[in-house]
């Protein structure tokens, strides 16, 4: 266990020292803002769509480690997909990242995004992971924000999150 802990720890930090698709898309046909207010991430998606497939995706902002890596590794894994393919994916990540897909023993999409399931484990950061997702949701459904809390709460009612 401890050496799948150990490639975690250090996938995350490669992605958050060298965060893959980091910037701004100019000519982006959505965009959407997300926030998670209880810890302070803020990232701003842009995404190019074409022939109803994912042509260029972009991502900035701030937050902490999981949610850069998160919204790194998302960006590589959405490029090139279907919309339909993607909403797949942003559904079995939330399940995976709250306890409720497992990805070993559930048909998924996820591939590499497998790294993030033990992020269930650590319910204060739940919504860190989650995060990036949330906001490729909203930006593929032309919502201008999103938000970890509310409605859009991964886990309602439980805490998670709240210090």
């Amino acid at each position: 266990m401890s050496d799948i802990r150990q490639l975690y720890q250090e996938v995350i930090l490669d992605h958050n020292r060298k965060p893959r698709n980091w910037g701004s898309i100019p000519d982006a046909n959505h965009h959407a803002d997300g926030h998670n207010p209880l810890c302070g991430d803020h990232i701003k998606l842009s995404v190019n769509v074409q022939d109803d497939k994912i042509a260029s995706i972009a991502f900035e902002g701030h937050g902490c480690a999981i949610c850069k890596a998160s919204a790194s590794m998302m960006t590589g894994a959405v490029k090139g997909k279907a919309v339909q393919d993607a909403e797949i994916m942003v559904e079995e990540f939330r399940g995976m990242a709250t306890g409720t897909l497992d990805p070993d023993n559930q048909a998924n999409h996820l591939g590499k995004l497998k790294i993030f399931a033990g992020v269930k484990d650590l319910p204060s950061r739940v919504k860190c992971a989650i995060l990036p997702w949330h906001t490729l949701h909203a930006a593929l459904n032309a919502e201008a924000s999103t938000s970890t809390e509310g409605e859009a709460d991964p886990v309602p009612g439980t805490g998670i999150g709240e210090e």
